[in-house]
């Protein structure tokens, strides 16, 4: 009887084997890297092994923006901080109130607010001379006071945003484009970084626009009309709103405001012609 010949291939076996090992264990390598550790889990293990373990808490710092605030939830739910109850926000609308009133400014400052937010609004004439974008002297104490108003909700704060305005100084003719933008965000600026300089908001929060003529909210054909639109805005959100929330606090602003002031008017900043002007009128913007 013939022998069978041996082919020595009886433990080709095992390198499948191994071969799927392998795998499973890089499969599970993989889940463990993508997973997160729950920091009270880690430490409660820890102190089973140690049970002298001192227990730290690890800082996060950082001055680069609303991504490097600790508070900011990145989207994957780990570290985000409680929403801030909107009474906070109610707070603050409160003191600006009291505020405004103390210093018989209501005719030249208004303060709404609406959901999660606030709006103040202060005439030209409480901040800049006629075409000029350098703050006066006696706005400043205001700016400070607002300042000290807004670091007492800081926690509360998402954005301060400040606006700048100007109004269309000839009705028949838009404003030169350059002085018009300049202008409107100078004043923005100088304002909000007045501001800045005398409150904690983190300055990743605040933001300062320039508009120019372009967001009226009275007919630029009067006088009166043409001192409303001269103006500085602030809109201070709440972080209690949601990232689906309206976060282009303009347009819920002007919807409620704009459209019923300028809905008679003959002349707005987008119904004016756009024909090129060869020199600023001498009106004030």
């Amino acid at each position: 009887m013939r022998r069978k010949k041996n082919t020595g291939g009886g433990a080709s076996w095992m390198d499948t084997y191994g071969d799927m090992v392998t795998l499973l264990l890089c499969f599970f390598v993989l889940l463990y890297s993508m997973s997160t550790i729950s920091e009270d889990n880690w430490k409660a293990l820890v102190m089973s092994f140690n049970p002298d373990a001192l227990k730290t808490i690890t800082e996060t710092s950082g001055n680069d923006g609303p991504n490097a605030d600790p508070n900011t939830d990145d989207g994957s739910g780990v570290g985000m901080a409680p929403a801030i109850p909107d009474q906070n926000l109610a707070n603050l609308y409160e003191e600006l109130v009291t505020y405004v009133e103390s210093i018989g400014m209501q005719s030249n400052i208004s303060v709404t607010k609406g959901e999660g937010k606030v709006f103040v609004t202060f005439n030209q004439s409480v901040f800049f001379d006629g075409d000029d974008w350098t703050l006066r002297e006696e706005s400043k104490p205001i700016l400070e006071n607002v300042g000290a108003m807004l670091s007492h909700s800081a926690d509360s704060i998402d954005e301060v945003r400040v606006l700048g305005h100007t109004a269309q100084a000839n009705p028949d003719k838009p404003n030169t484009v350059f002085v018009d933008r300049v202008l409107s965000a100078q004043r923005a600026a100088n304002a909000l970084a007045y501001i800045q300089e005398h409150c904690t908001v983190d300055p990743a929060r605040m933001i300062s626009e320039g508009y120019g003529q372009w967001r009226p909210v009275a007919s630029n054909d009067t006088e009166e009309g043409r001192a409303q639109n001269r103006r500085v805005e602030m809109i201070i959100s709440s972080r209690d709103l949601g990232n689906g929330e309206l976060r282009d606090s303009v347009k819920e602003y002007y919807t409620e405001k704009g459209e019923a002031n300028t809905a008679g008017g003959s002349t707005t900043g987008g119904e004016a012609s756009r024909e090129s002007v060869e020199s600023q009128s001498e009106a004030s913007q």
